[in-house]
């Protein structure tokens, strides 16, 4: 098991140009620690990462969402049409529009979506921002609850107060502060040992459960919590039986259903080195597949040519 620092290299025409720290955590099916890498059991900021159990906590308030839309309740999607479109369905189902929302306005992250969208004559819009998904299911659990909607993201309203409860649970931790995510919701705090091991509860529960709902409709539908070309999209395709939740500030979380797990952090936010270490993390504990040759060892361009990779490198 290695405890050492963990570096990624970013390499252009044989010179390396930059370098990003990393924190590592990959532990075994039985929970043991495969592989540590810098101060996994200090607090982090999951970030998005965490949507998975929002979700959750959503499911055991009675959340009737299933397959693709209770995969878009756990997205950080890419404003894609279909991911637009699940969000209004979602409002709808609960007799709501977009005018509900309370997360910020944005344009698609897709580019394709976002040149439809401006040749359109669009704009920003509220629903095409990455957390809409979740926002909308935030909003239809409040509406079968009867829970008040324009306050949906104070930290003290019930819908926030059962996720908090649900993270805790999972990640087997008292949540140690609360922020707030760019998305106007509440953040919480607890370490990477604990976000593995929330992960693994929730592809470890019996099937039918709140839990195992979140984790195969998340498995089943991987381009509906991210996107059709994203990172986390291929490697859950590639492994079947993965889940994968990318974070804002360069964080992921993942499990197999098996119970092997992990979380990465690249220190100073750096997302270019993101994907790299995740597959770094996930071969450390034999899971490969020749689709993720790509993802391990990122491509520089030069002159529109490749010129160098983004790789796992040395100690400093």
């Amino acid at each position: 098991m290695s405890t050492g620092s963990l570096v990624v290299e970013v390499v252009r025409s044989g010179f390396v140009e930059s370098t990003h720290r990393a924190r590592m955590l990959a532990v075994a099916a039985d929970g043991s620690a495969v592989r540590v890498h810098g101060a996994v059991d200090a607090l982090v900021s999951p970030r998005s990462s965490m949507k998975p159990f929002q979700a959750l906590g959503m499911v055991r308030s009675g959340l009737a969402l299933e397959g693709e839309l209770l995969a878009l309740a756990c997205a950080s999607h890419d404003g894609e049409a279909f991911h637009v479109d699940g969000a209004r369905r979602i409002l709808a189902g609960a007799g709501l529009d977009e005018d509900a929302l309370r997360c910020p306005e944005d344009l698609p992250g897709d580019a394709a979506s976002r040149e439809e969208v401006l040749r359109s004559g669009g704009g920003k819009a509220r629903i095409y921002m990455n957390c809409s998904g979740k926002h909308a299911a935030m909003l239809a659990t409040c509406a079968a609850n009867d829970w008040p909607l324009e306050t949906y993201l104070d930290p003290a309203h019930p819908l926030q107060r059962a996720i908090r409860t649900a993270v805790e649970e999972l990640t087997c931790e008292k949540v140690a502060a609360t922020g707030v995510d760019g998305c106007g919701a509440p953040l919480f705090f607890v370490s990477m040992t604990g976000v593995a091991r929330a992960f693994r509860a929730l592809v470890l529960a019996e099937a039918g459960s709140p839990e195992r709902r979140v984790a195969d409709a998340f498995r089943d539908h991987p381009e509906w919590t991210s996107g059709t070309t994203r990172p986390e999209a291929r490697l859950m395709r590639a492994i079947p039986g993965l889940l994968v939740k990318a974070g804002a500030e360069a964080f992921d979380a993942f499990a197999f259903e098996d119970g092997r797990a992990g979380a990465v952090k690249i220190e100073d936010g750096g997302q270019r080195a993101r994907v790299p270490v995740t597959v770094a993390a996930l071969r450390a504990l034999g899971l490969d597949a020749p689709e993720l040759a790509d993802l391990a060892a990122g491509v520089l361009y030069g002159g529109g040519r490749p010129v160098g990779e983004i790789r796992l490198g040395g100690r400093p």
